[in-house]
């Protein structure tokens, strides 16, 4: 019997996408926003493609904010730019 793949939603383009191809943000216990490579960092997680239009649709919507709840800093938008020109390169 094969293993059920756990399946999360991306927040830009909306599709459902199996959990590890996707790069999730989370809202700590203490409030802060970080990204979270590991997937296991407690706290409220949303899930982004590794696909810069991807993001720029979840900026422009503000679907990242209201999926945790919180504001998320510039920081974070800039650490994840950086993160998908790896993506697209390697």
């Amino acid at each position: 019997m094969q293993k059920k793949i756990p399946q999360r939603q991306c927040m830009g383009c909306r599709e459902r996408k199996a959990k590890r191809e996707l790069i999730r943000v989370v809202r700590g216990t203490d409030g802060t926003v970080s990204l979270d490579f590991s997937g296991k960092l407690n706290g409220r997680g949303a899930y982004i493609c590794p696909d810069p239009a991807c993001l720029q649709k979840a900026r422009k919507a503000k679907s990242l904010e209201r999926s945790l709840e919180a504001e998320v800093p510039e920081q974070v938008y800039e650490r994840l730019n950086k993160e998908l020109e790896g993506y697209t390169l390697g």
